[in-house]
């Protein structure tokens, strides 16, 4: 190749990198960083002069104090609680010779995939103090002259939360425990010490840094949940952040003073997001806490003896009451002529999933939304992720970190903050007016899982070799030949795990498309809940089934999907 030749062939490279590097810029600007920017500037700006008295006045009124207060006293019995369930089980099914683990396992990994807003509606029908199904059999079989559980309640959301994100400290001490050398407890045993001691002294101490971590992913978590406080609080006066922020923006109808409430409280959740994260990060980086050895191994379990069968028996009744039984019951009143009806088989039928499915306009177009959004912000944004991830994986630019930074944001961010913000952004103040159609939740739900299709991308280019593209390049090939040719089949599996990872979860989505929804726009998400909101129970519940189905399905064609890869 001629001396010019691979000038012109270098510039063309170099033109094509900076086109690359130009749009992953602009497409995290605009939809990330420039929303939640509009979030910060409007609350401590007003006509245009920072205004801290104004901020300190929103959240001193009475209703925006009482919501922060709950937002801490949801997040801090559900992170103590679901700390302690998932460790307990992680331990159980790791480290003990407890039967049927692999099943113990999957099962308490099921929770992580199904909406906790669903699972609240079916605790909302088994136990609201007069009309719930145990409520009512205590009472009426029983003699019980009240109601043995009130779940409208911080006591009922808090175990419900528990119930549904206990799996977050569970995937993480599982996978600590499962690489965790096993030689220190092995020699406490030969000491002569017993199980629970070594469980106390050294092999918590050992994993805690996977257990806070988890912890911290489940306060985040909490703190920004908008689904069981909206059902369960909201009726007894329990607000926290986003259901507030919720109310204010529908109640006045997008009013000056509402945003203004909503941009302040958004901040604070934007600030305890930014000091978990922080937290997390320090937890994770402090270099003591070394606990997978240098060789290969397999952890000895410990043997239960005469605590088997009851921890077996227990483990079972556990997944039979927070996992089968509100499932079942979603199905079942789904099913029912009329809610208050007994379950029996003159009263159970499936004209409520085919009225839903082929006839009642407002959930075909709910699911016909949730799927076109879906797989819309999946396929924008699977591309997205693979030219940003590039950039991040494989460019030797200034300024990288900064894209990984945006990327990331949404991921960190709650999705009442995002919701929000997109309002700001695209509602017409700035020339472009999205508000009260599909586009404004497209753009929302792009941002919202950027982060996903960032991590499933960046994984994959990470496996493809330097040395494959310079040789593409040696050959002659342009970068943008290496990239059709070498880079995008390579990375393929990643983009397709990237697709479901953000399809499936936009399926069930509720915290940001409740804040941007129109008549015409609801989701399936928005429409379980609105339709339980209006007292449509039954409804409501027969379209949390078909929604459970998608969900469950789609999780297993992931599961076969990478399953094949793995073994490929």
């Amino acid at each position: 190749m001629s001396t010019g030749a691979k000038g012109l062939q270098q510039r063309q490279n170099f033109g094509v990198a900076q086109v690359i590097l130009f749009l992953s810029i602009a497409v995290l600007v605009i939809v990330v960083a420039v929303p939640v920017l509009l979030i910060l500037f409007n609350a401590f700006w007003v006509d245009g002069h920072f205004n801290l008295a104004d901020v300190i006045k929103v959240i001193s009124e009475p209703d925006t104090y009482q919501a922060l207060i709950n937002s801490l006293i949801i997040s801090a019995g559900t992170t103590i609680g679901s700390t302690i369930v998932g460790t307990f089980f992680a331990w159980l099914v790791t480290r003990t010779d407890l039967p049927y683990k692999g099943f113990m396992k999957a099962m308490f990994l099921v929770p992580f995939m199904l909406p906790s807003f669903i699972g609240a509606m079916a605790w909302k029908m088994l136990l609201s103090p007069r009309a719930g199904f145990i409520n009512r059999f205590f009472m009426r079989d029983l003699g019980f002259d009240g109601p043995i559980f009130n779940i409208y309640s911080y006591a009922g959301i808090i175990l419900v939360e528990i119930m549904y994100l206990f799996p977050f400290v569970f995937i993480q001490v599982c996978g600590a425990l499962e690489r965790m050398d096993p030689t220190l407890e092995e020699s406490a045993r030969i000491s002569g010490a017993g199980l629970f001691t070594i469980t106390r002294k050294i092999t918590i101490p050992l994993v805690l840094p996977s257990i806070l971590s988890g912890a911290l992913l489940i306060m985040l978590y909490s703190m920004a949940h908008f689904g069981t406080v909206a059902v369960l609080g909201i009726e007894n006066g329990i607000f926290n952040i986003p259901t507030l922020i919720y109310q204010r923006i529908h109640q006045s109808a997008g009013s000056f003073a509402s945003i203004r409430t909503g941009t302040v409280l958004a901040t604070v959740l934007v600030i305890t997001a930014a000091f978990i994260i922080w937290l997390q990060g320090k937890i994770l980086t402090r270099g003591h806490y070394q606990i997978i050895a240098g060789k290969s191994f397999r952890p000895m379990e410990l043997k239960l003896r005469a605590l088997k069968a009851p921890l077996f028996i227990f483990c079972l009744a556990y997944i039979a009451f927070t996992i089968v039984l509100p499932t079942v019951v979603i199905f079942l009143v789904g099913g029912l002529k009329t809610y208050g009806l007994p379950f029996t088989w003159e009263n159970l039928s499936l004209n409520n999933y085919k009225f839903i499915l082929f006839d009642y306009k407002l959930t075909k177009d709910a699911i016909w939304n949730s799927v076109t959004l879906g797989f819309s912000a999946a396929v924008i944004t699977m591309f997205a992720g693979v030219m940003i991830s590039y950039v991040i994986v494989k460019m030797k630019v200034r300024g990288k970190g900064i894209l990984e930074f945006l990327g990331m944001l949404p991921f960190s961010v709650p999705g009442s903050v995002i919701a929000l913000g997109v309002i700001l952004a695209w509602s017409g103040k700035y020339g472009v007016n999205l508000y009260n159609t599909v586009w404004i939740i497209l753009v929302a739900y792009i941002a919202r899982y950027m982060a996903f299709s960032l991590r499933a991308n960046s994984a994959a280019l990470e496996q493809v070799h330097d040395s494959l593209m310079e040789a593409a390049r040696v050959c002659g090939a342009s970068m943008w030949q290496t990239l059709r040719d070498i880079v995008l089949p390579l990375v393929k599996p990643g983009m397709i795990a990237a697709f479901f990872l953000i399809f499936l979860p936009s399926l069930r989505e509720l915290t940001v498309s409740i804040m941007l929804y129109s008549p015409t726009t609801r989701t399936i998400g928005v429409a379980i809940y609105t339709l339980n909101e209006d007292g449509e129970t039954v409804m409501s519940a027969a379209l949390a089934g078909i929604a459970l189905i998608l969900i469950v399905v789609g999780q297993t064609l992931i599961n076969r999907f990478t399953a094949r890869k793995g073994a490929k």
